[in-house]
């Protein structure tokens, strides 16, 4: 969709080298902000060893133990004092679609600091953790809850990521061996109710419609969104069809 100038994307950094890295290879389209979205107070940022792990939470060490390939890229090297913002509160930010977040754990304070925001919103792409690898961080069942509160429901899994439990190690499976069940983190995707519609306008169902066209390949929820279309006289009565014959051409 950026490639074909179907969307804008704007993001946050507030490390300054990953910003200035971000910065210097961004298309005409996307633009980055130097901000921690979070609850809108003073936070420290724990930078770990590994960027990936850097994050407003402490890496817990009592998940490091049962997962110790984690321990050497969680260390955490420095701490930062910075202020956060909320995310109702950035000036410099649009009205947006889409949310897509991976913030090592404090998802739910950006949450609920972009109620007013996410309102326009139609679909949200967050990282989950079913069990904590942080301290405090809220898991599965508690963003759940926080979402399906704001009016959206799961979609799908965008990646589900299992990993071995202390003392076993991925050295230690073959392919003939026993299977690494353990749910660990995932990438789900949250959209606006499309069981009960009344709750988003007509643009929103369009929008909600090329996204997951474009970005997830859920063609029903496309379908589903244009059927509404007709069916409010927002969309040509042959547009469903048109679709489906569109899907059936391959193109």
């Amino acid at each position: 969709m950026l490639s074909h100038g179907l969307c804008a994307v704007t993001g946050f950094e507030p490390q300054a080298q990953a910003l200035a890295e971000l910065k210097q290879r961004k298309g005409s389209n996307e633009s980055y902000l130097p901000y921690a979205i979070g609850h809108g107070g003073p936070a420290e940022l724990n930078v770990c060893r590994y960027s990936g792990w850097t994050s407003l939470l402490k890496p817990r060490v009592a998940a490091l133990e049962v997962f110790p390939q984690f321990q050497s890229n969680a260390t955490v090297e420095s701490v930062v004092q910075l202020q956060t913002k909320r995310l109702d509160d950035v000036e410099e930010l649009d009205p947006f679609d889409m949310l897509k977040i991976d913030v090592q754990g404090a998802e739910l304070d950006v949450f609920e600091s972009g109620r007013e925001r996410l309102k326009q919103a139609v679909v949200i792409q967050t990282e989950i953790s079913f069990i904590a690898l942080y301290e405090q961080q809220p898991t599965f069942g508690i963003i759940d809850q926080v979402l399906r509160s704001m009016g959206f429901v799961p979609h799908c899994f965008a990646q589900i990521k299992h990993w071995p439990i202390a003392p076993l190690t991925a050295s230690h499976i073959t392919s003939a061996g026993p299977q690494l069940n353990q749910l660990l983190e995932a990438d789900m995707v949250y959209v606006k109710d499309f069981v009960q519609p009344v709750t988003m306008d007509n643009e929103q169902l369009k929008h909600l419609c090329l996204l997951m066209h474009h970005c997830y390949r859920s063609f029903d929820l496309s379908a589903r969104c244009i059927d509404l279309l007709q069916q409010r006289g927002a969309m040509p009565s042959d547009a469903l069809q048109r679709y489906v014959d569109h899907l059936n051409a391959g193109s």
